[in-house]
C-alpha cells in the first residue's frame, strides 16, 4: 500500500524546500522528493551559492594583486591557490545542503530519496516505492539550454556545472550568450587572469535590463577586459586536442569567422525541466516550451497538482521562487498566499552589482506611460569615494502625474543590497516623495538612492 502524506514536493531547491518548510510550519505532513545526494537543488548545489562563492574569492584576489596597495596596504607578490579556492566553495555548499538538511528533520519533513514520475493523478513512484498525497507540488527547476552544434563535454565546453569546476584558469575563456550566468562566471575567470570573449546573438548585453544601465554595464565590463562580439552567433564548436575552435557569424547574415579558445562556456538561457516525471500519466499539461501550465493559484489542469519556480512561466529566480512556495503552501492553508510579480527584484552578481525591480524606461515607453527620471552617481556618494568604487549610479522611474514609483535601476557597489529599499516602495505602492523624505544615514551607499528620489523632482543636493 502506498504511503501517504498531506503534501509532497518533487524537487528540493529554493521553491521546493521553501514550500515544504512552510506547509510543514502550517501542520500538513510533508515529503520532498530529491534525486540528488544533498538537498537544495541547482541554486544550494551548482547555481547561486557557488558561484556566489566563487565571485567573492575572485574578487579577494583581485583587490589584493590590485586594489590594496591604493589603500597603503602593500602584501608584495599575490599568488593563486585555485585548488584551495575550489575547496572553499564546496565548503560553503556544504554548510548551506546540510543546513537544508537541518531544516527538513526540524520540520519533520520525509525526504524521498530518488527520481520521482507520475503513475496517476495523485501517486507517484520513486524507487520502486509508492506514494501518494492530496496535494503534489512540482518544482524539479530548470537546466542549461543547449545549442546546435555545440556540444557539451563539461571539460573543454562547459555549462555553468562545469565552469564552476575548472581546476586550472584558462588562457582563452569564450562565453556564448551575453546574460547573467555568463557574465557572473565570466568575471570570476576574468580576474584569476583568464581573456574572456562574450559572443552574444543580440546586440547587447543582459537585454531584458534597463538600456541605459545595460549600456553603461558593458562600458564598465570592457574597462576590466571584458571583450565583446554583439549581433554575432555560434554555429559549431571543434575540440582539437586542449583547444575548441567556434565558427561565428553575423546574427543578420554575413561572412563567417573562427575563434579559438581553451574553454567555452555556454550561457544562453536555461528550460524548464520535467524529464523522466511522466506528466502524461496524470494528464498534466505544459505549454509550448514544455514549463508546466498553472492558474493563478498554482494549479495545473490535474486539481490537487501544482507547480512553481523555474519549471513555469515567469522569471527564473530562486527568490521568486521562495516566494511561489510560500504562498501556495499557504493558499493549500486556506490562507490568502500572493506573489506580487511586479516587485520581484533581478541582480547581477559582478561588481559591481546590477539591480533592478519593476519596470524599465523601455517598457514605460512601448506602454505609453508618461513618466520622470531620477539619477545620482555613486562618484558623488561620499560613502562610495572611501570605499574606492565610484563606478555606477541609481536610476528611479516615477509616474509623471502621481510620483509613483514604477522602476528602480542600480549599478554600483552592494547594488543587490541597496534594492531591497526600492523593493519595499514598490510593494507598498510608494512614491518617490516617500523615498525622498526618508531619513538614511550618513555616510552610506544608500544615501545614493536617496538623491535619485530627490533627482526624479530635479532637487538633489549633491550633484
Amino acid at each position: 500500500m502506498a504511503e501517504a502524506f498531506d503534501v509532497i514536493v518533487i524537487g528540493s531547491g529554493p521553491g521546493g524546500y521553501v514550500c515544504a518548510i512552510r506547509a510543514a510550519q502550517l501542520g500538513f505532513k510533508v515529503a520532498c522528493v530529491e534525486k540528488r545526494a544533498t538537498l537544495g537543488g541547482t541554486c544550494l548545489n551548482i547555481g547561486c551559492i557557488p558561484s556566489k562563492a566563487l565571485l567573492q574569492s575572485s574578487e579577494n584576489f583581485h583587490e589584493a594583486a590590485h586594489g590594496f596597495a591604493d589603500h597603503g596596504i602593500q602584501i608584495g607578490e599575490v599568488k593563486l591557490d585555485l585548488a584551495r579556492m575550489q575547496a572553499r566553495k564546496g565548503e560553503v555548499v556544504t554548510a548551506n545542503t546540510k543546513g537544508i538538511e537541518f531544516l527538513f528533520k526540524k520540520n519533520k519533513i520525509t525526504w524521498i530519496k530518488g527520481a520521482a514520475k507520475f503513475t496517476g493523478a495523485h501517486e507517484i513512484e520513486v524507487a520502486g516505492t509508492a506514494y501518494t498525497a492530496k496535494h503534489i507540488v512540482i518544482a524539479t527547476g530548470s537546466d542549461s539550454a543547449p545549442l546546435k552544434g555545440v556540444g557539451v563535454d563539461e571539460k573543454r565546453i562547459v555549462t555553468s556545472t562545469g565552469a564552476l569546476e575548472l581546476d586550472k584558469v584558462p588562457g582563452h575563456l569564450v562565453v556564448i550568450g551575453g546574460g547573467v550566468i555568463g557574465l557572473e562566471l565570466g568575471s570570476v575567470w576574468r580576474r584569476l587572469g583568464a581573456e574572456v570573449t562574450v559572443i552574444e546573438f543580440l546586440d547587447r548585453i543582459t537585454p531584458t535590463m534597463d538600456g541605459e544601465i545595460s549600456k553603461n554595464f558593458q562600458q564598465i565590463l570592457t574597462k576590466q577586459g571584458f571583450k565583446f562580439k554583439l549581433g554575432h552567433k555560434v554555429t559549431a564548436a571543434k575540440i582539437e586536442g586542449e583547444k575548441v575552435t567556434l565558427t561565428v557569424e553575423p546574427a543578420k547574415g554575413g561572412e563567417a569567422e573562427t575563434i579559438t579558445a581553451d574553454v567555452v562556456l555556454l550561457s544562453i538561457g536555461r528550460y524548464a525541466y520535467t524529464e523522466g516525471l511522466n506528466l502524461a500519466a496524470a494528464g498534466i499539461e505544459t505549454d509550448e516550451r514544455g514549463r508546466v501550465k498553472i492558474d493563478n493559484h498554482f494549479q495545473t489542469n490535474v486539481p490537487g497538482v501544482y507547480a512553481i519556480g523555474d519549471v513555469v512561466a515567469g522569471a527564473m529566480l530562486a527568490h521568486k521562487a521562495e516566494e511561489e512556495g510560500v504562498a501556495l503552501a499557504e493558499t493549500l492553508a486556506g490562507q490568502h498566499g500572493h506573489v506580487n510579480y511586479g516587485a520581484i527584484p533581478s541582480v547581477v552578481y559582478t561588481w559591481p552589482e546590477v539591480a533592478s525591480v519593476g519596470q524599465t524606461e523601455e517598457e514605460l515607453k512601448a506602454a505609453g506611460v508618461a513618466y520622470k527620471a531620477g539619477k545620482f552617481p555613486f562618484m558623488a556618494n561620499g560613502r562610495a569615494r572611501a570605499l574606492g568604487n565610484t563606478d555606477g549610479f541609481v536610476k528611479l522611474l516615477a509616474e509623471k502625474e502621481t510620483d509613483k514609483l514604477l522602476g528602480a535601476h542600480i549599478i554600483g557597489p552592494d547594488a543587490g543590497a541597496l534594492i531591497a529599499e526600492c523593493v519595499t516602495a514598490i510593494e507598498f505602492g510608494a512614491s518617490a516623495e516617500d523615498v525622498a523624505r526618508i531619513c538614511h544615514a550618513h555616510p552610506t551607499l544608500s544615501e545614493a538612492v536617496k538623491e535619485a528620489a530627490l533627482a526624479v523632482d530635479s532637487r538633489a543636493v549633491h550633484i
